[in-house]
């Protein structure tokens, strides 16, 4: 047994470094940027009237029809859909692509209430108040809403980055040699599944373990200024 789990260690480690890790972060990085991005939307009010009211809201709509049609349908499903299903209409793309682009809507809908939730936990007090001294948007943005937001946010965007290191083991169902691909490839040669597949969870069990304590460490940092107790 211990000889199975020595030559086989380096094949999964270098394929969740090879391809877990890189699919994990690419894809966690465009989804945040299509979460603050969607969750900026949905929490501003349009301003004008006529059809830029109009277009603003429509934008709005499109965007919950997004986060609803990706947290409504199974991500292994989103995954043959971009793979299998997009060649038959001209649109070909490689696995790691795809792989990259359903990842990134899948867990950008997610993030984005996470992110909306975190930012309308501000109150608009401070909105208003930020607004009487003549601060505009951007400062009361990057100034006063984000700092509190990012610290309400973290503990779900880090769940949702940990949930999305587990998933990229879907990525096997189409063709990426990612740790659970390579496991079950030796699997296959050596006979033992229950060996192999024991240890595939004990390398994500790790990963997503320095994961929630580089989260433990961030929550601490981004609430060094809050005081609790009496």
């Amino acid at each position: 047994m211990w000889d199975t789990i020595v030559k086989s260690t380096p094949e999964i480690v270098g394929a969740g470094i090879k391809y877990s890790i890189p699919l994990a972060l690419i894809s966690f990085v465009i989804a945040m940027v299509i979460a603050v991005a969607t969750a900026l939307v949905r929490t501003t009010e349009p301003k004008g009237s006529g059809i830029t009211k109009f277009l603003f809201k429509l934008l709005k709509w499109i965007i919950s029809f997004y986060i609803w049609l990706f947290r409504s349908t199974p991500l292994l499903v989103q995954l043959f859909i971009v793979f299998f299903g997009l060649p038959s209409i001209g649109v070909e793309l490689d696995a790691f692509t795809a792989g990259i682009i359903t990842f990134s809507l899948n867990t950008g809908a997610y993030c984005s209430e996470s992110v909306r939730g975190a930012i309308i936990s501000i109150p608009k007090s401070q909105w208003e108040a930020a607004y009487a001294i003549g601060m505009s948007y951007s400062q009361v943005l990057f100034r006063i809403i984000f700092p509190q937001a990012m610290r309400v946010a973290i503990p779900p965007v880090s769940n949702s980055f940990i949930g999305l290191v587990k998933d990229t083991s879907l990525a096997s169902s189409i063709t990426i040699l990612e740790m659970f691909t390579v496991s079950q490839q030796i699997a296959a040669k050596n006979y033992e599944p229950m060996l192999m597949y024991c240890m595939v969870a004990v390398y994500y069990a790790v990963f997503c373990s320095i994961l929630s304590i580089g989260q433990y460490y961030l929550e601490r940092y981004t609430s060094r200024y809050i005081v609790t107790g009496g």
